[in-house]
Formats: C-alpha cells, sequence, structure tokens
C-alpha cells in the first residue's frame, strides 16, 4: 500500500518537467482564480497569507473543543512557472477542563503551474510538500512524523461561453486533492483525563489523509460591460468575488470531515481580504459553527523592486493578461 502512495506522489509531480507561461494572481484569460481559504489556488504567484484567522468547534479525543488558528504562509518564485512554498501557524485551544496551545506542523514545498489555457480560463498546478516532522507542539494535537504531500490544483471559468449561457460566464470552479501520506506511524498529543481533572499525553496514530474539495465562484466583472469577448485592457482585479468552499478531510479506515464555507473575497491590486463561515455537514466537521478570515498580499505588485522577477530567472514576473 506505502508503494501504490509513492508511486502516486511521483506520477502527480512529473508534470515538472512541463514548461509553460505564467501570469500574475492566478489569471487566465479574463478569469481571476480566487485564493480560497480551505485549499490554495490553482496558480503559482509572489504572496504571503498574514494574518489567516480560523474558530471552529470540533470533536476530537472524545471531547469537544473551541479552536482558534493562527496562520501564515508564504510562496515566492524560482522561475515563472515554480514557486518555493512555507506555511505555518499557532493554535488556541479550549477544553471543557482546561486550555492548550502550541505552534502548528510546519509544511515546505515546491508548487508547479503545468497546464494553463487562456481562451478557455483553465489553470492547472501541481505541488509536493514535505511536513516536517514534530515540528508541531505535542499540546495542540500537531506532533507528527514527516509526512510527503503530492496535491494537484485545478480552475476553470465559465466566461468561454455561447451568447445564449452568457447568464453563466461569471461562475468559476476551483478545487484541489492533497494526499498526505505519513512517513511514520505516531506521534504524541495531549488527551483530557477526567480523573487528576488535566491533561495526559498519550499515543496519536498517524494516517493516510486525503484533503479535497471544490469551490464556486461569482466574478462581478463579468456583469459590466468590461468584458466584450476580448482581453480587459487591464488586469481583472478590484473586484468582489461572492464563492462557497465544500471541504473535505478522508482519513484512511475513518469518517471523512466535511464543511461548507460560504463567503466572499474583496480583491485589490496589491491585496485581497476574503471571509467565510465555517458550517458542519457532519459530526466529523465539526460541533458547531466557525468562521475564518484572510489578508492575502501579492507581493510583485506590492514590492516590485524585491519580487519584480523570480529568483532564477531573468524574466520579470508579469502582471498584464497576455492571450
Amino acid at each position: 500500500m506505502r508503494s501504490l502512495s509513492i508511486r502516486r506522489s511521483l506520477v502527480l509531480f512529473a508534470p515538472l518537467v512541463w514548461a509553460q507561461t505564467a501570469e500574475a494572481h492566478g489569471i487566465a484569460g479574463n478569469r481571476y482564480f480566487d485564493g480560497t481559504m480551505t485549499f490554495d489556488d490553482p496558480a503559482v504567484a509572489d504572496e504571503a497569507i498574514l494574518p489567516f484567522w480560523i474558530n471552529q468547534q470540533h470533536p476530537t479525543q472524545g471531547s469537544a473543543v473551541s479552536e482558534n488558528r493562527i496562520n501564515g504562509a508564504f510562496a515566492r518564485l524560482l522561475t515563472p512557472t515554480l514557486a518555493f512554498t512555507v506555511d505555518s501557524g499557532w493554535i488556541h485551544q479550549n477544553w471543557p477542563i482546561g486550555r492548550t496551545s502550541g505552534f502548528d506542523k510546519t509544511d515546505i514545498g515546491l508548487k508547479y503551474e503545468a497546464y494553463r489555457n487562456n481562451q478557455h480560463e483553465a489553470l492547472v498546478s501541481v505541488s509536493l510538500d514535505w511536513g516536517i516532522g514534530h515540528s508541531g507542539s505535542v499540546a495542540v494535537g500537531a506532533d507528527a512524523p514527516d509526512t510527503i504531500q503530492p496535491g494537484i490544483f485545478f480552475g476553470k471559468g465559465f466566461g468561454d461561453l455561447p451568447a445564449q449561457l452568457s447568464w453563466l460566464r461569471p461562475f468559476a470552479i476551483t478545487g484541489a486533492v492533497i494526499d498526505e501520506i505519513p512517513l511514520g506511524k505516531v506521534g504524541h498529543t495531549l488527551a483530557p483525563n477526567s480523573a487528576p481533572g488535566g491533561f495526559s499525553t498519550v499515543i496519536s496514530p498517524a494516517v493516510e489523509t486525503l484533503h479535497w474539495g471544490f469551490s464556486i465562484q461569482y466574478s462581478t466583472l463579468y456583469l459590466t460591460s468590461r468584458f466584450d469577448g476580448g482581453p480587459p485592457k487591464e488586469e481583472p482585479l478590484n473586484q468582489w468575488v461572492p464563492l462557497v468552499e465544500f471541504r473535505f478531510d478522508s482519513p484512511r479506515g475513518q469518517q471523512t470531515a466535511a464543511t461548507a464555507n460560504p463567503g466572499f473575497a474583496y480583491v485589490a491590486v496589491t491585496w485581497q481580504v476574503s471571509a467565510e463561515a465555517i458550517i458542519p455537514l457532519n459530526h466529523a466537521g465539526g460541533t458547531g459553527p466557525g468562521f475564518r478570515t484572510q489578508l492575502l498580499f501579492f507581493l510583485d505588485d506590492l514590492m516590485p523592486s524585491l519580487f519584480g522577477k523570480p529568483l532564477l530567472s531573468n524574466q520579470p514576473n508579469r502582471s498584464q493578461i497576455a492571450w
């Protein structure tokens, strides 16, 4: 079974040998693919996310926990189509018998834009991440062995539909599938111990988990006369993007945790702010509603002197549409 998982990793990452042309901000043709909050968008770009605040209630270790997370992420282009990524965070948990806090596991990796079709508003990227073993805190259940995480991300806009279906043109779909494969058997976590009224350290088995989901997005710019069948004169930013995400986490042999996440994003030239509600779709997905917010910076536009071109390429980052 492990050899099968490794083969899946190699198959997903094989497209790194391809060569494409990159655009800034996850744009394909007229379409801007919003960087959503439960999974990454299908593009590669210089960007930073700070802060990323999540409040959610969910069951764990036989008890209901209210959890607050502050996450951060950073991506730096190495070439026009290949980016280095890193993300981590801090977690605070409120248990019925006390509180715990600590750092989340740190992930580093590479993400590659494998396919682009501007005419049909389509993007596909692949990634390979390393979850650094035991980089997270035992206190919040983030202590785990090393993991390998191959992933694929896609986006498809409907702006290419014929005139009789023009009412569907503002819509787009994005999605992702990430397989988190542990390279060890166990980690450690704290569990409530009702007898002494505190916490005890217990072994936490490492389980292969498939993280997957999709979003439905609506670009309000398609309601204006700006789109007349050809590309706009400027990048399609400065817009409201209503959306709903669906997130699923499927540990091997266990129940899938499912949530629906309706919200919106406002996209400016150098930044984007987003907010979503978290609505559990089953008990594993949470014991009550929550919310998340995010502030994302487009570093190539915010600091062009520092992020104006990829680290390993003399080609400048392009922030204008090209067919």
